[in-house]
């Protein structure tokens, strides 16, 4: 007993520092059926970057464009300001990027004005990450219907991209996007880049996905870069809060993108 008890008492004290007071604090704004941003984003943040989730009914049944989300999205960004977020995302791409730039950063302006937080949201990441890895011309996969890959295209093209070729998966929605495996994100950018080899690099956009998994295998077997939306950011939120986390974290398992502070 006494061993038991000295063991629970060891347990307690050794608790990781990051876990009790992290140095960051992310805050993420999530469509509510999205199941595997929040696990990736625990799952590859630097030390001292802490993660917290609110939840939006925003698509599928719920779907609205981000101009209309209004007083629900000060509300879920105001619970991560309650949890005293250093940085607040809206993330999620289609939904970032449907409208277009304008009413992406309307949407953003409306986190930062609720919340003090330094506000961003999942397209203006992912140009980010675009422009810091020079990237123009590109070829984008999606699980999406092709309405929503014609949106992104749009978005990205009155922002100086070029997609030279495009896969849409046609799937009905988040209960079918995260069943795609690994390998066969791989699969579709090994063929596309073959097929299409001028372009510069890929973007596998969707913010439920396994895509971030295979980022590394991509970029060492085609020679490109690759861009994946919750990638793109984790990696702005890096730069965003680096003062905080104590420098840049490296993180190569991420691919090209995190050599890039």
């Amino acid at each position: 007993m006494e061993g038991s008890k000295a063991l629970a008492r060891k347990s307690v004290t050794e608790r990781p520092a990051d876990l009790m007071t992290p140095r960051a604090r992310l805050g993420l704004i999530i469509p509510s059926s999205n199941r595997l941003c929040e696990p990736q984003l625990h799952h590859y943040a630097p030390p001292g970057l802490g993660i917290h989730i609110a939840r939006l009914r925003s698509t599928g049944p719920w779907h609205r464009p981000i101009s209309e989300l209004g007083d629900d999205l000060k509300l879920v960004a105001g619970t991560l300001a309650d949890a005293k977020c250093d940085a607040i995302v809206f993330n999620c791409t289609g939904g970032a990027m449907e409208e277009g730039p304008d009413a992406e950063a309307r949407a953003v302006e409306v986190i930062a004005e609720e919340t003090g937080a330094k506000a961003f949201a999942t397209g203006a990441a992912v140009v980010a990450a675009l422009k810091a890895l020079m990237l123009r011309k590109l070829v984008l996969l999606t699980p999406y219907r092709q309405s929503v890959n014609e949106a992104e295209k749009i978005y990205l093209g009155q922002l100086g991209f070029e997609v030279v070729h495009d896969i849409g998966l046609n799937l009905s929605g988040g209960n079918e996007y995260i069943h795609v495996e690994p390998k066969r994100w791989l699969d579709l950018a090994l063929e596309a880049m073959d097929k299409h080899p001028e372009a510069d690099g890929l973007f596998l956009s969707c913010t439920n996905t396994t895509q971030i998994e295979i980022i590394e295998e991509v970029e060492r077997a085609t020679g490109r870069p690759c861009i994946n939306s919750n990638q793109a950011v984790l990696w702005m939120a890096c730069r965003l809060l680096a003062p905080q986390l104590g420098g840049w974290p490296r993180q190569p398992h991420l691919g090209r993108l995190f050599g890039n502070a």
